[in-house]
């Protein structure tokens, strides 16, 4: 496997020299970097001129100015990263951390959004092959695919942003359309569960109606400018997840495993309530370290619970112990909302990756980041599922086909023990090449949708390297997308064999 690795690293070392050395002569070949200077009718152009050609050394051949980038990144492995400057003397090493932050979080986001949603979909229309459902979720995924960004960008600023903040200013929900939304989601989840046709009423009536009360229950105690969500929410809810998760993995059966978990849902609220001070004002790194600790606290517990299923009740646990977590971090952002409302009336923007000049707390100023990050990231995880949903759906139909699949149901074995144990896991072996290319692809696609949300970001430094016909942003740009490709690249093949130990041979 080492020298497997070693191998893998020395073609991708020669893949990104290759593609450098292209890309660097695209970009001094794509036209004059010394144009808008030519046109100026400035007293002092010529001293202008003689100062953009030492700045981007203009004088010296290609092959040196290439040279002197290529050894400029060699410094980055000894800790003397040189990036060299743009046309305008800016070090490019700092703007390509200020505009990778950006751009990076926003991709990483909408990727794991991408991942989760999309796998989920793509199982559930696999299940339900050929079903009212699977063609609904089959048209709006061709749908997605084939949005045009820009086009659809305007319109997420139109209604998820222009009129929500409209609305939200004086938030009012009619019983006709509470009774609306109440009939859309039923008959949404109505389709999404199945079953027989009482089954099918019972579930759409039972979400109606609890759609419907909840609406109208929300705009009368004005919910919606002044929400929270408390300890008895966060404990219940986790203790749905927690049974949840361990009814679809391992089978309400295995009584440790689900002791375990909810045993963590026991510690998680004592904890709820301990750490409360704590975490009035917090930064992101003691949050960071209250996670860590969560998921040792989850692996402990999983530990001393599981029995011959300890490694199960293990990992059950560390989840479980997460995802109370991200409840807690959520319950401390639902009480923030007001508060965050009285410092930017219209809290969700349409231009730019933060409020300039934002005063306040720490919860405040992580909803003001949030905000600005929703609109761009629905975008590129709209774009990402269609993907992820067809992929999942073609792989998990030709593995619930295999032999082993039908041995397994012969055998007797549950459903959901086939469909999680057998059919899932092998499925994800093409997934996996997806989410490797995806990754990489979705930064270079990011480059229009910050245009269009006017995010400073790695987008906006390789379109204006470009436009001026600068390579060392353009560089800077492709040294992290091509990393990026290579390095998911070689974690996907890692993955393989994880999957599947054969292909370790």
């Amino acid at each position: 496997m080492t020298r497997y690795i070693l191998r893998r690293l020395a073609i991708s070392f020669g893949v990104l020299f290759v593609g450098s050395f292209l890309l660097y002569i695209m970009v001094i070949n794509s036209g004059d970097p010394l144009e808008d200077l030519r046109q100026s009718t400035a007293s002092n152009r010529d001293v202008l001129i003689q100062g953009r050609i030492d700045t981007m050394g203009l004088d010296l051949p290609w092959y040196q100015r290439y040279w002197d980038w290529l050894t400029g990144v060699a410094g980055c492995f000894t800790g003397n990263c040189d990036l060299g400057t743009d046309q305008t003397g800016t070090d490019v090493l700092s703007m390509l951390e200020q505009a990778a932050t950006a751009t990076l979080r926003l991709v990483t986001i909408a990727t794991f959004a991408a991942i989760i949603i999309g796998i989920i979909v793509g199982i559930l229309t696999a299940i339900r092959q050929y079903s009212g459902f699977d063609y609904a979720v089959t048209f709006l995924t061709f749908l997605f695919f084939s949005l045009p960004v820009f086009w659809a960008a305007v319109l997420l600023k139109e209604y998820g942003a222009i009129r929500f903040n409209d609305w939200i200013a004086d938030p009012q929900i009619s019983v006709l359309q509470a009774f609306i939304v109440g009939a859309v989601l039923a008959f949404i989840l109505q389709a999404v569960m199945g079953g027989s046709m009482r089954r099918r009423l019972f579930t759409a009536g039972a979400t109606g109606a609890f759609s419907v009360i909840a609406l109208l229950y929300f705009t009368y105690v004005g919910w919606w400018r002044s929400p929270a969500l408390g300890p008895v929410i966060v404990i219940l809810v986790s203790l749905a997840f927690a049974v949840g998760l361990v009814a679809l993995f391992a089978g309400l059966g295995k009584r440790r495993v689900l002791y375990a978990t909810l045993t963590t849902v026991g510690v998680g609220s004592v904890l709820y309530f301990a750490l409360a001070p704590l975490l009035e004002e917090p930064n992101w790194w003691l949050l960071l370290g209250l996670l860590v600790s969560a998921v040792v606290v989850g692996l402990v517990v999983g530990y001393f619970w599981g029995g011959y299923s300890r490694g199960q009740a293990m990992a059950m646990s560390a989840i479980t112990a997460v995802f109370m977590a991200g409840m807690t971090f959520a319950d401390h952002l639902v009480y923030a909302w007001h508060g965050f409302l009285e410092l930017k009336p219209r809290p969700i923007s349409t231009i730019g990756a933060s409020t300039p000049n934002f005063q306040g707390d720490f919860w405040e100023t992580t909803l003001d980041w949030g905000t600005q990050l929703i609109l761009p990231t629905i975008l590129l995880t709209l774009i990402s599922v269609a993907t992820y949903s067809r992929y999942t759906r073609s792989s998990m139909l030709e593995t619930m086909n295999q032999d082993y699949v039908r041995t397994a149901r012969s055998k007797g074995l549950s459903e959901r023990t086939v469909i999680t144990k057998h059919a899932f896991r092998n499925a994800l072996i093409p997934i996996t090449t997806i989410i490797a290319l995806d990754f990489a692809a979705l930064i270079g696609g990011a480059v229009i949708t910050e245009t269009v949300f006017g995010w400073n970001g790695m987008g906006a430094m390789f379109r204006e390297g470009l436009d001026h016909v600068d390579p060392n942003p353009v560089m800077a740009f492709f040294l992290v997308t091509g990393t990026a490709a290579v390095v998911m690249n070689l974690v996907a093949d890692l993955a393989y064999a994880s999957l599947d130990p054969r292909i370790r041979r």
